[in-house]
């Protein structure tokens, strides 16, 4: 059902941005306040905005090849530049092979600390586990045939009598030592995770036995096999057995792992840390939207996702749309990633493109053919020491700084970008490997654009009519009536239901989905497979931050 990997895809050249590129170089704008995105001309001529208005049509290049790649044409100081758009499939393999070009970096970390982190070497057994035979059960521990005579442990004596609180015989107990050898024909009273002596040949669970106090004698109410209900040594692994791949995360369950293995710390790769950059003057803080401002959705939102894909992130940085600022929070950062959030389009006071050109940064992705979020990009910034000084400086040094993503102003449309360039980036940096992709039956027709790729808020039905558990999906009041259990294919086999509100401005959708569909150009009709990304949270609701998915 998968496809194959996006590293097997091909990737666009990088390019430089040139220096002394205008705001204007970029075609159309997407900045946070569009609205009626995803509508479409005759002509099907778009701008970065998504949007297609009579007013908004490009009249030299822009139109769409079958190879879902195009050139927009636009005139900068008198000169015309191409621009080539990747397609969703170019640019997600290379934020892959970028993410994995950076060497992997590795510290140690008490088992209290690597939570979430992944792995930078295997996990190795320094032991065998369990290290010595062990009871499975309480019970009793017998050598030879029955019916066997019970004996006290040797050595125990009064003072396991008096640790007990008992006069009765405690036996054998986890963490004590054992009777160095249990005679043929011999019983001894033994608790769970306590060593086996030399020559015993099975346990009997206390249930299954029976006392004779007066003879003495131990019996078994159920046949007694060989080895029955103890734990070899070795059972689970020898010393040396590879216990844990590099590049696995580390959960509770691999941080017990590696306790009963014998570590009290973990080689891990840190979690790449990120700094975001909310741009745009138009954006409040607070309250309710007023007199053309309107509330920062992304603020809020891209650090706690960017956690959940396991980044350690800064708190947002809100720079307005102020180019000098922009400029010192790109040169300054140490981050391994930089996030912006709006002003990747060509707009008046949109920066971003015209600062990456002044720093001479690397650009890998500039633009994609996904709807909604057209005016992504990915960029590799240059070292700060090596930002200032003459032109001819300015080749040196590059691809050695952090990435930045530079996503759209609209919330979906960033969302489109931290799935399609963000999220396998940090995969790269944070040591793991890119998600496998898998396909579902969408139960609905989906519109396409006619000549790219679209992701779609859909939410999981097993048999068409059951939610998700955990998906926090309860239908609308829109008409759509997915959330009264009516329709669906009518199988056992799990579909995917398309959500609405899904324009580039809309977060409605995404905030009741648990995926996204990869909807090819054109659409797909219901009954189509689709390939699906999951969003962090789709297994783990409720989740806490820095979520295992």
């Amino acid at each position: 059902m998968g496809r194959p990997r996006p590293a097997d895809e091909p990737a666009a050249a990088p390019r430089s941005l040139p220096p002394n590129r205008s705001p204007d170089a970029a075609p159309g704008h997407d900045r946070h306040t569009h609205t009626h995105a995803d509508k479409h001309t005759h002509a099907d001529k778009h701008t970065h905005a998504d949007k297609h208005t009579h007013a908004d049509k490009h009249t030299h290049a822009d139109k769409h090849t079958h190879a879902d790649t195009y050139k927009h044409t636009d005139t900068d100081m008198g000169r015309h530049r191409h621009r080539y758009a990747a397609s969703w499939r170019e640019a997600r393999a290379l934020a892959v092979r970028s993410g994995r070009a950076v060497a992997v970096r590795a510290s140690r970390l008490s088992l209290d600390q690597a939570l979430g982190h992944v792995l930078a070497e295997p996990l190795v057994a320094l032991t065998d586990l369990p290290s010595f035979d062990t009871s499975a059960m309480d019970g009793w521990v017998v050598s030879g045939p029955g019916p066997w005579n019970i004996r006290e442990a040797t050595g125990a004596g009064d003072k396991k009598r008096a640790d007990a609180g008992s006069s009765r015989d405690p036996g054998i107990l986890a963490g004590r030592s054992a009777p160095a050898t249990l005679a043929d024909g011999d019983a001894v009273r033994i608790a769970t995770g306590a060593r086996i002596p030399v020559d015993a040949n099975a346990v009997i669970r206390s249930e299954h036995a029976h006392v004779d106090e007066a003879r003495g004698l131990l019996h078994a109410t159920h046949r007694v096999l060989p080895g029955q209900d103890i734990r070899p040594r070795g059972q689970e692994c020898r010393a040396g057995d590879q216990l844990m791949p590099a590049g696995a995360l580390v959960t509770p369950a691999v941080l017990g792992l590696a306790a009963a293995a014998g570590y009290d710390t973990l080689v891990v790769v840190p979690r790449p840390r990120v700094d975001v950059l909310v741009l745009g003057d138009e954006l409040l803080t607070g309250g309710l939207p007023h007199d053309g401002l309107i509330r920062d959705a992304l603020g809020p939102m891209i650090g706690p996702w960017l956690r959940t894909l396991g980044a350690e992130v800064s708190a947002p940085q809100r720079l307005g749309d102020d180019a000098a600022a922009l400029r010192r929070a790109l040169t300054t950062s140490d981050a391994d990633l930089v996030i912006t959030t709006g002003g990747t389009a060509a707009g008046p006071v949109d920066h971003v493109h015209p600062v990456l050109a002044e720093i001479g940064a690397e650009l890998l992705v500039d633009g994609v053919a996904v709807r909604p979020g057209h005016p992504m990009l990915l960029a590799r910034l240059r070292k700060a020491d090596s930002v200032a000084g003459s032109s001819e400086r300015q080749g040196e040094a590059r691809g050695e700084g952090p990435y930045l993503v530079g996503l759209p102003g609209n919330p979906l449309a960033a969302v489109s970008g931290l799935l399609t360039l963000a999220e396998p980036l940090l995969r790269g940096l944070a040591g793991r490997e890119p998600e496998a992709p898998y396909r579902a039956v969408v139960r609905d027709e989906v519109h396409g654009h006619p000549h790219d790729t679209r992701l779609v808020p859909v939410i999981h039905r097993a048999g068409g009519a059951v939610e998700r558990p955990g998906s926090g999906y309860s239908g609308y009041e829109d008409g759509s009536g997915y959330g009264d259990g009516s329709g669906g294919t009518g199988s056992d086999a799990e579909s995917v239901v398309p959500l609405h509100y899904n324009g580039p401005a809309m977060l409605r959708g995404i905030a009741a989905a648990d995926g996204l569909a990869v909807v090819p150009p054109g659409g797909v009709r219901s009954g189509t497979e689709v390939e699906i990304l999951d969003l962090p949270w789709a297994s783990a609701m409720p989740w806490t931050e820095g979520c295992f998915t």
